[in-house]
């Protein structure tokens, strides 16, 4: 049986770091980067490692912060045929600061970067014809182009009988942009998996408790919901029940990237019809190897790294 084909649509872009922790940008310090980097890219790059076929659809400038996204892509085995070179915009970036706490400060150019151009190209329309599954990520929500992009991506996939996955990956200030709530609500009432983050559950249900949010969604035709929980691993329900996997103790350097990671490996997973309990656990092998290391998709992983992670723990791997 041939493998399903992933795709998902949203923004790539160069993350650049401060190398001590601290508040803000308000003057001058060492950086480290550009790293290649973006939410659905990072999500993407992690099915590739994994061998799973895959793509995106997205936009870069005609830049050097551009090639190396799209190279690294193109190394690690995505399908980089609808990502387009935008003659005059810059690639998006994001400059990231760690503060003490652990908390963030970023400053991003996106919106207004070559992800301006994210939308459905004739490359684009190509890629989404060889796809059997969507991933929507929150994240990439930002413009009217992307969000018609996965309408329609949305209607075309599932007409063929093929499934989504949703992440709504997003911040609460993000939730008050012209037309978010909308196009998150599209996203949910076409969602076959959905993977909030802990308390990101309870922006689509009216229950405030946990496993009433679960029966809520899943009453609305949800076919499963993974719940991340970082450092408390994840939980799976479906309509047969629920199962948990703990997360690892590892060091953390960088969590950036790591729950995208995480998801993709999930997904991947629940494509090739691995029992759920399995999936948990290789998922949470691939977010806490992506934690391990400095770059949003620098801890991307294999499949034969994740079976070394988890022999080294004791832990079976992947039923054959």
């Amino acid at each position: 049986m041939s493998m399903k084909k992933i795709i998902t649509i949203g923004e790539i872009v160069v993350e650049i770091m401060a190398v001590e922790t601290g508040n803000g940008f308000l003057s001058a310090i060492p950086l480290i980067g550009p790293f290649a980097s973006g939410a659905p890219a990072i999500f993407i790059d992690q099915a590739a490692k994994l061998g799973q076929p895959c793509g995106i659809v997205s936009a870069v400038g005609n830049d050097d912060f551009g090639v190396l996204n799209v190279e690294r892509l193109r190394y690690d085995g995505a399908d980089v045929s609808a990502i387009a070179v935008h003659p005059t915009a810059a690639t998006g970036s994001a400059f990231v600061r760690y503060r003490q706490d652990g908390n963030r400060d970023f400053i991003f150019n996106i919106k207004h970067s070559a992800c301006s151009a994210i939308g459905l190209t004739p490359q684009a329309e190509a890629l989404v014809e060889t796809a059997d599954h969507l991933h929507i990520m929150g994240s990439a929500l930002f413009s009217d182009g992307i969000v018609e992009a996965i309408h329609e991506a949305t209607r075309r996939i599932k007409a063929k009988g093929g499934t989504v996955s949703f992440d709504p990956n997003i911040r609460k200030e993000m939730l008050e942009l012209p037309g978010m709530r909308e196009a998150l609500g599209h996203a949910l009432e076409n969602t076959d998996l959905f993977m909030p983050s802990g308390a990101e559950i309870f922006l689509f249900t009216q229950a405030t408790e946990e496993r009433a949010a679960v029966a809520e969604l899943l009453a609305r035709g949800i076919k499963a919901v993974v719940i991340k929980r970082g450092a408390e691993g994840a939980s799976y329900f479906d309509a047969s029940g629920e199962t948990m996997a703990p997360a690892f103790r590892v060091e953390e350097v960088d969590p950036t990237g790591a729950g995208d990671s995480f998801g993709a490996a999930f997904v991947t997973c629940w494509l090739r019809g691995m029992p759920a309990d399995e999936a948990l656990v290789i998922a949470n092998a691939t977010g806490a190897r992506a934690v391990g290391v400095k770059g949003p998709m620098e801890g991307t992983s294999s499949m034969a790294e994740i079976e070394a992670f988890l022999a080294a723990r004791n832990l079976s791997g992947v039923s054959s």
